[in-house]
Protein backbone atom coordinates (compact mmCIF):
# COMPACT_ATOMS: atom_id res chain seq x y z
CA UNK A 1 0.00 0.00 0.00
CA UNK A 2 1.21 3.50 -0.77
CA UNK A 3 0.65 6.57 1.56
CA UNK A 4 0.05 9.80 0.15
CA UNK A 5 1.28 11.84 2.68
CA UNK A 6 -0.89 14.64 1.92
CA UNK A 7 -3.59 12.22 3.93
CA UNK A 8 -4.15 13.37 7.84
CA UNK A 9 -5.20 9.50 7.93
CA UNK A 10 -3.49 7.83 11.38
CA UNK A 11 -1.31 4.62 10.58
CA UNK A 12 0.43 2.60 13.02
CA UNK A 13 4.60 1.78 12.03
CA UNK A 14 4.83 -1.78 12.69
CA UNK A 15 8.35 -3.49 13.54
CA UNK A 16 10.40 -5.00 10.68
CA UNK A 17 11.81 -7.75 11.33
CA UNK A 18 15.01 -9.02 9.89
CA UNK A 19 17.29 -12.19 10.46
CA UNK A 20 20.14 -13.20 8.47
CA UNK A 21 22.79 -16.31 9.73
CA UNK A 22 26.16 -15.87 9.26
CA UNK A 23 29.20 -18.81 8.39
CA UNK A 24 32.55 -18.42 9.81
CA UNK A 25 34.92 -21.06 8.31
CA UNK A 26 38.83 -21.09 9.40
CA UNK A 27 41.42 -23.91 9.48
CA UNK A 28 43.94 -24.38 12.22
CA UNK A 29 47.38 -25.54 10.71
CA UNK A 30 49.88 -27.99 12.71
CA UNK A 31 53.67 -27.34 11.46
CA UNK A 32 57.14 -27.08 12.59
CA UNK A 33 59.26 -24.67 11.29
CA UNK A 34 57.21 -22.16 10.17
CA UNK A 35 58.96 -19.70 8.25
CA UNK A 36 61.74 -22.08 7.30
CA UNK A 37 61.45 -21.51 3.19
CA UNK A 38 61.10 -25.20 2.81
CA UNK A 39 57.85 -24.47 4.38
CA UNK A 40 54.78 -23.33 2.02
CA UNK A 41 52.42 -23.43 5.17
CA UNK A 42 51.77 -19.27 5.41
CA UNK A 43 51.98 -19.09 1.60
CA UNK A 44 49.25 -21.56 0.94
CA UNK A 45 46.88 -20.07 3.44
CA UNK A 46 47.46 -16.78 2.24
CA UNK A 47 46.41 -18.34 -1.50
CA UNK A 48 43.64 -20.36 -0.28
CA UNK A 49 41.30 -17.62 -1.07
CA UNK A 50 41.53 -18.01 -4.82
CA UNK A 51 43.00 -14.69 -5.44
CA UNK A 52 46.35 -15.29 -7.13
CA UNK A 53 47.42 -11.61 -6.50
CA UNK A 54 50.33 -10.91 -4.23
CA UNK A 55 48.96 -9.86 -0.43
CA UNK A 56 49.94 -7.25 2.08
CA UNK A 57 50.84 -8.43 5.27
CA UNK A 58 52.31 -6.88 8.57
CA UNK A 59 53.48 -9.01 11.35
CA UNK A 60 52.90 -8.27 14.82
CA UNK A 61 55.04 -10.09 17.50
CA UNK A 62 56.00 -10.77 20.92
CA UNK A 63 59.04 -8.94 22.41
CA UNK A 64 59.90 -11.79 24.33
CA UNK A 65 60.45 -14.36 21.21
CA UNK A 66 63.25 -12.69 19.88
CA UNK A 67 65.62 -13.92 23.56
CA UNK A 68 64.92 -17.30 22.29
CA UNK A 69 64.40 -16.72 18.19
CA UNK A 70 66.87 -13.70 17.69
CA UNK A 71 66.67 -14.17 14.15
CA UNK A 72 62.98 -14.44 13.79
CA UNK A 73 62.31 -10.57 12.20
CA UNK A 74 65.22 -12.00 9.75
CA UNK A 75 63.32 -15.43 8.74
CA UNK A 76 59.93 -13.52 8.72
CA UNK A 77 61.73 -10.92 6.04
CA UNK A 78 63.59 -14.16 4.33
CA UNK A 79 60.13 -15.58 3.89
CA UNK A 80 58.30 -13.03 2.33
CA UNK A 81 61.40 -12.26 -0.08
CA UNK A 82 61.24 -16.40 -1.06
CA UNK A 83 57.45 -15.94 -2.01
CA UNK A 84 56.98 -12.67 -3.20
CA UNK A 85 54.70 -13.70 -5.47
CA UNK A 86 52.07 -14.16 -2.80
CA UNK A 87 52.39 -11.57 -0.35
CA UNK A 88 54.18 -8.51 0.38
CA UNK A 89 55.53 -7.21 3.73
CA UNK A 90 54.44 -3.81 4.21
CA UNK A 91 55.94 -2.79 7.15
CA UNK A 92 58.87 -4.02 9.91
CA UNK A 93 57.17 -5.89 12.52
CA UNK A 94 55.71 -4.73 15.22
CA UNK A 95 57.09 -5.62 18.63
CA UNK A 96 54.80 -5.67 21.86
CA UNK A 97 55.61 -6.78 25.46
CA UNK A 98 54.73 -10.50 25.94
CA UNK A 99 51.87 -11.86 28.43
CA UNK A 100 49.79 -9.79 30.45
CA UNK A 101 51.32 -6.27 29.93
CA UNK A 102 50.26 -6.87 26.39
CA UNK A 103 46.68 -6.59 27.35
CA UNK A 104 47.15 -3.74 29.90
CA UNK A 105 48.55 -1.08 28.03
CA UNK A 106 46.18 1.05 25.69
CA UNK A 107 48.75 2.34 23.96
CA UNK A 108 49.69 -0.54 21.95
CA UNK A 109 46.40 -0.78 20.92
CA UNK A 110 46.76 2.92 19.10
CA UNK A 111 50.00 1.34 18.11
CA UNK A 112 48.66 -1.56 15.43
CA UNK A 113 45.90 0.25 14.16
CA UNK A 114 48.48 2.86 13.28
CA UNK A 115 50.61 0.11 11.57
CA UNK A 116 47.16 -0.78 9.80
CA UNK A 117 47.07 2.59 8.56
CA UNK A 118 50.17 3.60 7.75
CA UNK A 119 51.23 0.29 6.07
CA UNK A 120 47.64 0.49 3.72
CA UNK A 121 46.68 -2.71 5.55
CA UNK A 122 42.90 -3.41 4.12
CA UNK A 123 40.13 -6.01 4.53
CA UNK A 124 42.00 -7.93 2.07
CA UNK A 125 45.33 -7.95 3.21
CA UNK A 126 46.96 -9.98 6.65
CA UNK A 127 47.97 -9.12 10.00
CA UNK A 128 50.17 -11.81 11.55
CA UNK A 129 49.91 -12.23 14.95
CA UNK A 130 52.80 -13.99 16.39
CA UNK A 131 53.33 -14.68 20.16
CA UNK A 132 51.56 -15.93 23.24
CA UNK A 133 47.70 -16.05 24.26
CA UNK A 134 48.27 -12.51 25.81
CA UNK A 135 49.65 -10.77 22.76
CA UNK A 136 47.19 -12.81 20.58
CA UNK A 137 44.20 -11.04 22.22
CA UNK A 138 45.59 -7.80 22.27
CA UNK A 139 46.42 -8.39 17.97
CA UNK A 140 42.93 -10.09 17.62
CA UNK A 141 41.39 -6.88 19.28
CA UNK A 142 42.93 -4.78 17.02
CA UNK A 143 42.60 -6.35 13.75
CA UNK A 144 38.59 -6.85 14.67
CA UNK A 145 38.33 -3.15 15.16
CA UNK A 146 40.57 -1.90 12.18
CA UNK A 147 38.55 -0.88 9.41
CA UNK A 148 36.11 -3.08 11.14
CA UNK A 149 37.88 -6.32 10.36
CA UNK A 150 41.09 -7.19 8.89
CA UNK A 151 41.98 -10.73 7.90
CA UNK A 152 43.87 -12.22 11.34
CA UNK A 153 46.20 -15.01 10.92
CA UNK A 154 47.46 -16.20 14.29
CA UNK A 155 50.20 -17.63 14.93
CA UNK A 156 50.39 -19.42 18.39
CA UNK A 157 53.89 -19.92 19.80
CA UNK A 158 52.84 -21.10 23.49
CA UNK A 159 50.78 -24.15 24.68
CA UNK A 160 47.83 -22.10 26.28
CA UNK A 161 47.68 -20.38 22.18
CA UNK A 162 48.08 -23.35 20.38
CA UNK A 163 45.58 -25.32 22.49
CA UNK A 164 43.00 -22.76 23.36
CA UNK A 165 43.42 -18.90 23.45
CA UNK A 166 44.84 -18.62 20.18
CA UNK A 167 42.49 -20.97 18.37
CA UNK A 168 38.91 -19.36 19.67
CA UNK A 169 36.86 -16.52 18.47
CA UNK A 170 37.65 -14.80 21.66
CA UNK A 171 39.66 -11.35 21.51
CA UNK A 172 40.25 -8.60 23.77
CA UNK A 173 42.08 -6.43 26.26
CA UNK A 174 41.90 -5.51 29.97
CA UNK A 175 40.18 -2.29 31.44
CA UNK A 176 38.69 -1.05 34.11
CA UNK A 177 41.12 -2.81 36.71
CA UNK A 178 39.07 -6.09 34.60
CA UNK A 179 40.30 -8.69 33.19
CA UNK A 180 38.82 -8.88 29.17
CA UNK A 181 36.34 -5.79 29.82
CA UNK A 182 36.77 -4.34 26.45
CA UNK A 183 37.24 -7.06 23.32
CA UNK A 184 35.51 -8.19 20.34
CA UNK A 185 34.01 -11.70 18.80
CA UNK A 186 35.88 -12.02 15.95
CA UNK A 187 37.05 -15.48 14.31
CA UNK A 188 40.64 -15.48 12.39
CA UNK A 189 41.22 -16.32 9.00
CA UNK A 190 43.18 -18.93 10.25
CA UNK A 191 45.76 -20.28 12.86
CA UNK A 192 49.15 -21.95 12.64
CA UNK A 193 50.56 -24.00 15.12
CA UNK A 194 54.46 -24.45 14.90
CA UNK A 195 55.65 -26.94 17.34
CA UNK A 196 59.28 -25.39 16.82
CA UNK A 197 58.38 -22.47 19.01
CA UNK A 198 56.90 -25.15 21.79
CA UNK A 199 60.47 -25.47 22.72
CA UNK A 200 61.80 -22.89 23.34
CA UNK A 201 58.76 -22.23 26.55
CA UNK A 202 60.17 -22.02 30.04
CA UNK A 203 58.95 -25.17 32.20
CA UNK A 204 56.22 -22.44 33.76
CA UNK A 205 54.96 -21.26 30.23
CA UNK A 206 55.08 -25.13 28.86
CA UNK A 207 53.08 -25.90 32.11
CA UNK A 208 50.62 -23.52 32.51
CA UNK A 209 49.01 -24.45 28.70
CA UNK A 210 47.99 -27.79 30.04
CA UNK A 211 45.86 -26.32 32.74
CA UNK A 212 43.43 -25.52 29.31
CA UNK A 213 43.89 -28.77 28.14
CA UNK A 214 42.64 -30.80 31.70
CA UNK A 215 40.04 -27.56 32.08
CA UNK A 216 37.99 -29.24 28.91
CA UNK A 217 38.53 -32.77 29.44
CA UNK A 218 37.27 -32.47 32.97
CA UNK A 219 33.92 -31.35 31.41
CA UNK A 220 34.16 -33.09 28.08
CA UNK A 221 36.09 -36.01 27.53
CA UNK A 222 36.97 -38.30 31.02
CA UNK A 223 39.01 -40.45 28.35
CA UNK A 224 40.84 -37.42 27.70
CA UNK A 225 41.75 -36.95 31.48
CA UNK A 226 42.79 -39.73 32.13
CA UNK A 227 45.23 -39.79 28.73
CA UNK A 228 46.66 -36.53 30.75
CA UNK A 229 46.87 -38.26 34.33
CA UNK A 230 48.66 -41.49 33.30
CA UNK A 231 51.22 -39.14 31.25
CA UNK A 232 51.79 -36.90 33.73
CA UNK A 233 55.74 -37.79 34.06
CA UNK A 234 55.98 -37.54 30.01
CA UNK A 235 54.96 -33.78 30.40
CA UNK A 236 56.77 -32.84 32.85
CA UNK A 237 60.00 -34.16 31.12
CA UNK A 238 58.66 -32.16 27.74
CA UNK A 239 58.01 -35.18 25.52
CA UNK A 240 56.81 -33.77 22.59
CA UNK A 241 54.89 -35.95 20.82
CA UNK A 242 53.02 -36.51 24.02
CA UNK A 243 52.43 -32.58 24.13
CA UNK A 244 51.38 -32.49 20.70
CA UNK A 245 48.46 -35.29 21.28
CA UNK A 246 47.20 -33.00 24.46
CA UNK A 247 47.09 -29.75 22.14
CA UNK A 248 45.33 -31.38 19.08
CA UNK A 249 42.35 -33.20 21.32
CA UNK A 250 42.45 -29.93 23.21
CA UNK A 251 42.12 -27.72 20.58
CA UNK A 252 39.49 -30.09 19.00
CA UNK A 253 37.29 -30.66 21.69
CA UNK A 254 37.52 -26.60 22.16
CA UNK A 255 36.11 -25.81 18.40
CA UNK A 256 33.30 -28.66 18.41
CA UNK A 257 32.16 -26.74 21.52
CA UNK A 258 32.26 -23.21 19.79
CA UNK A 259 30.95 -24.86 16.51
CA UNK A 260 28.27 -27.36 18.40
CA UNK A 261 26.87 -25.71 21.43
CA UNK A 262 24.88 -23.43 20.26
CA UNK A 263 25.88 -19.97 21.31
CA UNK A 264 29.90 -19.15 19.84
CA UNK A 265 29.48 -15.98 21.01
CA UNK A 266 28.45 -15.98 24.50
CA UNK A 267 24.58 -13.99 24.17
CA UNK A 268 23.43 -16.15 27.04
CA UNK A 269 24.97 -16.16 30.43
CA UNK A 270 26.66 -19.80 30.07
CA UNK A 271 30.26 -20.16 29.34
CA UNK A 272 31.56 -23.40 29.89
CA UNK A 273 34.77 -23.29 28.31
CA UNK A 274 35.82 -20.94 31.74
CA UNK A 275 35.46 -23.43 33.99
CA UNK A 276 37.58 -22.34 36.73
CA UNK A 277 38.04 -19.36 35.52
CA UNK A 278 35.77 -16.96 37.92
CA UNK A 279 38.45 -17.43 40.83
CA UNK A 280 41.41 -17.78 38.01
CA UNK A 281 40.40 -14.26 36.54
CA UNK A 282 40.33 -12.58 39.98
CA UNK A 283 43.56 -14.20 41.37
CA UNK A 284 45.50 -13.19 38.32
CA UNK A 285 44.36 -9.67 39.10
CA UNK A 286 45.38 -10.21 42.78
CA UNK A 287 48.99 -10.91 42.64
CA UNK A 288 49.23 -7.96 40.32
CA UNK A 289 49.18 -10.98 37.23
CA UNK A 290 52.64 -12.55 38.89
CA UNK A 291 50.57 -15.85 38.76
CA UNK A 292 50.86 -16.90 34.37
CA UNK A 293 47.10 -17.54 33.03
CA UNK A 294 47.53 -21.21 33.04
CA UNK A 295 48.12 -21.29 36.81
CA UNK A 296 45.83 -19.56 38.40
CA UNK A 297 43.35 -21.73 35.99
CA UNK A 298 44.53 -24.72 37.91
CA UNK A 299 44.35 -22.74 41.04
CA UNK A 300 40.43 -22.24 39.90
CA UNK A 301 39.89 -25.68 38.64
CA UNK A 302 41.37 -27.38 42.31
CA UNK A 303 38.71 -24.54 43.69
CA UNK A 304 35.84 -25.90 42.10
CA UNK A 305 36.70 -29.40 41.97
CA UNK A 306 37.00 -29.03 45.79
CA UNK A 307 33.24 -27.53 45.93
CA UNK A 308 32.41 -30.29 43.68
CA UNK A 309 33.72 -32.71 45.85
CA UNK A 310 31.93 -30.92 49.30
CA UNK A 311 28.69 -31.01 47.37
CA UNK A 312 28.66 -34.79 47.53
CA UNK A 313 28.94 -34.51 43.32
CA UNK A 314 32.75 -35.83 43.17
CA UNK A 315 33.56 -38.78 44.63
CA UNK A 316 36.44 -38.35 46.69
CA UNK A 317 39.13 -40.32 44.33
CA UNK A 318 37.63 -38.33 41.39
CA UNK A 319 38.74 -35.21 43.35
CA UNK A 320 42.03 -36.85 44.89
CA UNK A 321 42.63 -37.61 41.60
CA UNK A 322 42.36 -34.29 39.88
CA UNK A 323 44.29 -32.59 42.41
CA UNK A 324 47.10 -35.37 42.35
CA UNK A 325 46.84 -34.66 37.80
CA UNK A 326 47.65 -30.92 38.72
CA UNK A 327 50.30 -30.88 41.71
CA UNK A 328 51.76 -33.80 39.81
CA UNK A 329 52.15 -31.39 36.99
CA UNK A 330 54.08 -28.94 38.91
CA UNK A 331 51.32 -26.73 39.51
CA UNK A 332 50.83 -24.90 42.90
CA UNK A 333 47.33 -25.18 43.96
CA UNK A 334 47.22 -22.63 46.95
CA UNK A 335 48.28 -18.89 47.39
CA UNK A 336 47.68 -16.68 49.94
CA UNK A 337 45.21 -14.60 48.04
CA UNK A 338 43.11 -17.24 48.24
CA UNK A 339 42.58 -16.22 52.33
CA UNK A 340 41.50 -12.61 50.99
CA UNK A 341 37.92 -13.80 50.49
CA UNK A 342 36.28 -10.71 50.41
CA UNK A 343 38.46 -9.60 47.11
CA UNK A 344 38.52 -13.34 45.73
CA UNK A 345 34.49 -13.49 46.04
CA UNK A 346 34.17 -10.35 44.11
CA UNK A 347 35.30 -12.14 41.24
CA UNK A 348 31.86 -13.98 41.04
CA UNK A 349 30.35 -10.93 40.67
CA UNK A 350 33.14 -9.61 37.86
CA UNK A 351 32.39 -13.29 35.93
CA UNK A 352 28.21 -12.63 36.20
CA UNK A 353 28.62 -9.04 34.88
CA UNK A 354 31.28 -9.55 31.99
CA UNK A 355 27.93 -11.77 30.65
CA UNK A 356 25.44 -9.97 31.87
CA UNK A 357 22.07 -11.95 33.22
CA UNK A 358 21.80 -14.38 36.02
CA UNK A 359 24.95 -16.06 37.79
CA UNK A 360 26.36 -18.90 35.73
CA UNK A 361 29.34 -21.24 36.36
CA UNK A 362 30.55 -24.87 35.66
CA UNK A 363 31.21 -27.60 38.51
CA UNK A 364 32.15 -31.33 37.78
CA UNK A 365 29.16 -33.74 38.73
CA UNK A 366 31.47 -36.58 37.33
CA UNK A 367 35.36 -36.39 35.47
CA UNK A 368 34.14 -35.56 32.52
CA UNK A 369 30.76 -34.24 33.04
CA UNK A 370 30.00 -30.55 33.53
CA UNK A 371 27.16 -28.95 34.93
CA UNK A 372 25.84 -25.38 35.47
CA UNK A 373 24.76 -23.81 38.82
CA UNK A 374 23.36 -20.20 39.30
CA UNK A 375 23.97 -19.45 42.54
CA UNK A 376 26.81 -20.97 45.17
CA UNK A 377 27.16 -20.96 48.85
CA UNK A 378 30.09 -18.94 49.63
CA UNK A 379 30.87 -21.01 53.51
CA UNK A 380 31.50 -24.19 51.52
CA UNK A 381 33.53 -22.26 48.79
CA UNK A 382 35.80 -21.19 52.21
CA UNK A 383 35.62 -24.73 53.52
CA UNK A 384 36.88 -25.47 49.77
CA UNK A 385 40.25 -23.04 50.28
CA UNK A 386 40.62 -24.42 53.67
CA UNK A 387 40.23 -27.95 52.19
CA UNK A 388 42.54 -27.56 49.63
CA UNK A 389 45.49 -26.02 51.97
CA UNK A 390 45.14 -28.91 54.49
CA UNK A 391 45.42 -31.88 51.55
CA UNK A 392 48.36 -30.08 50.55
CA UNK A 393 49.84 -29.57 53.60
CA UNK A 394 49.56 -33.03 54.21
CA UNK A 395 50.92 -34.35 51.05
CA UNK A 396 53.80 -31.65 51.81
CA UNK A 397 54.46 -33.87 55.14
CA UNK A 398 54.44 -37.19 53.74
CA UNK A 399 57.01 -36.44 51.20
Amino acid sequence: MILDIRQKTKFNLQPIQQSFAVSFNYEIHFTNNLFSLKNPTLAQVITSDGDKKPKKVVAVVDAGLLEFCPDLLEQIANYTNFYAEVLTLASAPLLVPGGEAAKNDPNLLDQIHQLVETAGICRHSYILGIGGGAVLDLIGYAAATAHRGVRLIRIPTTVLAQNDSGIGVKNGINAFGKKNFLGTFAPPYAVINDSAFLTTLCDRDWRSGIAEAIKVALIKDPIFFNFIHENTAALVLREMDTMQMVIYRCAQLHLQHIAKAGDPFEKGSSRPLDFGHWAAHKLEQLTNYSLRHGEAVAIGIALDSTYSYLLGWLSHCEWQQILNTLSGLGFKLYVPELTDTSSLFQGLTEFREHLGGELTITLLQHIGKGIEVHEVDLSIYKQAICLIHESLCLRDSVV
